[in-house]
Parts: C-alpha cells; structure tokens; sequence
C-alpha cells in the first residue's frame, strides 16, 4: 500500500460514495440505475478503443463479475427503496472487508500479516459503528437491513473476481473499460423493455444527474481495479470502504441525516486501522 495507491483508493471511496449518493436522490430507483449503467456502458465503450483488450484468461472473471454486478445493482437498488441512506450505504459497504479478507486468503493466497489484519479488523470496527449509528432509535428494519448485508456479499464477491481478473488481464483500463460495457446492458434493457415508448419521457427528469453519477461510478471503479494490481485485495477494501464515512457525511449535509459523536469515532477507527494497513509490509 503505497502512497500512490492509498490516494487512488481514497479517491475512489469519495466518487464511490458520490455516486451512491446521487442514486439515492433519484426519486425513480429503475430510472437511476438505468442511467448509471447506461451511462456505464457509454463510458466503457468510448474507452475501449484507447485500452488494452483484457488477455483471454481475464474474460471468465470479466464475465462472472458482470453477473455479480448486475445482483449488486439490483439489491442496492432495493436497500435505497427500503432504507435510509446513512443506513443502507454503511451495512452494505461495512459488510465487504472481512468477506474479503476470507476470500482473498482462499482464492488470491493472500493472507494479511499482523499489522494489515489488525488494520482490516480496526477498519471494519469503525464501519460496523457506523452502520450501528444509523439503527439507532429506531425499530430494525430487517427487510432493509437484510438487502443491505446482501449487497455487502456482493461486494466481497465481485471485488476478488475483479482482483483476480484484472490481474490477468494484462490492462486494468482495458479490463475496466470492457467490464462496464458488459455490465452496462442489463438493467437499460429491463428498464426499455418496462417503459417501452415511455422510456425517454421517464428517464428525461434525471437524465443529467444520472450520467453524472455514471462518470462517478466508472471512475471509482477504475481506480479501484488500478490499485489492485499494485496491492493486496483485503487491505483494498478495507480503505475503500472509507467511502462509508464520506457517504455519512453526504446523508448529514445533503439529506439531513444526524452525523453525531459516534461516528466521529468510528472514522477515528478507520483512520487508524488505516494507518495499521499502511505500515505493514
């Protein structure tokens, strides 16, 4: 985890956390993520021509994470209609590292030394409070909550695909862009076949935030891809997964969610299992 790839990685978490907010304020759930993964596959398409095109061992993990980011779509899209999004965001994303610490010990033969898996372990203590801060006072929510802890599934799952693959693809834009464009497809083409001659007249009202949002989303991923090729998966997402505290952040300031004194101190957790990430060797 060098400099170089921490900035890139927290980047990412602040474009990721953008774009989640921007599908949250579309009011129309189908309308937004239509227009993010179009806008995806728009984006995917124009860079493919300028990348490298993934060596032939990647496209099985190419394939098999456009599935899984397809049910990652489609279960964010029902945590955001079930939930608040200072509650939804933080489970779905807090739920990821540890999977993927797992996963990556399996699959990847990564197995974190003592410094990094004491950092993952910090980091997703600041996240589960956080996610815990979002539950408070109220009466759980299990349908929300079970969609949410769902989607962190997903995550873990399509993060080591993708760590796998666009380590054999031999272009993490390549891989990228081609990933996009294949993933992009799915959810514009339900929503067409739903709306039909309505389709234009629907999407119209957030035809620009929408694409805003899917310029966010590819960059995110992008930078994501980048870094793991440079570092290891868990600690990856563990850092990435930052994006919770901006995503907090987001829900206080643009939907007047409460922020408080306890997530002040699970983003001092992040910060330091950080800093445990980046001092292991």
């Amino acid at each position: 985890m060098t400099p170089l790839v921490t900035a890139a990685v927290l980047l990412a978490a602040v474009t990721h956390a953008s774009w989640n907010a921007i599908a949250h304020k579309i009011t129309d759930k189908l309308a937004g993520f239509a227009l993010i993964s179009g806008g995806g596959l728009v984006i995917g398409l124009a860079m493919a021509p300028f990348a490298g095109f993934p060596e032939a061992r990647a496209w099985p993990y190419l394939l098999a994470s456009a599935v899984i980011h397809i049910a990652y779509f489609a279960l964010l899209m029902k945590s955001f209609r079930l939930g608040d999004f200072g509650q939804a965001y933080p489970i779905a994303r807090g739920a990821a590292p540890l999977v993927v610490t797992v996963l990556a010990a399996v699959f990847a033969h990564e197995v974190p030394d003592g410094w990094a898996a004491a950092g993952v372990a910090l980091s997703c203590a600041g996240l589960t409070g956080v996610a815990l801060w979002g539950l408070r006072g109220h009466r759980p929510d299990w349908a929300a909550i079970g969609a949410a802890l769902a989607t962190g599934l997903t995550i873990a799952a399509y993060t080591v695909v993708d760590g796998l693959g666009v380590r054999a693809s031999g272009s993490s834009l390549g891989y990228s862009a081609w990933l996009m464009a294949v993933q992009g497809c799915v959810i514009p083409a339900y929503a067409v076949s739903r709306w039909k001659g309505e389709t234009l007249a629907v999407l119209r009202p957030f035809a620009g935030i929408g694409l805003a949002g899917a310029a966010l989303c590819v960059a995110a991923y992008a930078l994501v891809l980048w870094a793991q090729t440079k570092a290891e998966l868990a600690p990856i997402a563990a850092l990435r997964e930052s994006s919770v505290i901006v995503g907090a952040a987001i829900g206080a300031v643009f939907f007047k969610e409460p922020f408080g004194a306890p997530r002040i101190a699970a983003a001092g957790l992040l910060a330091v299992g950080i800093g445990l990430m980046l001092h292991a060797k």
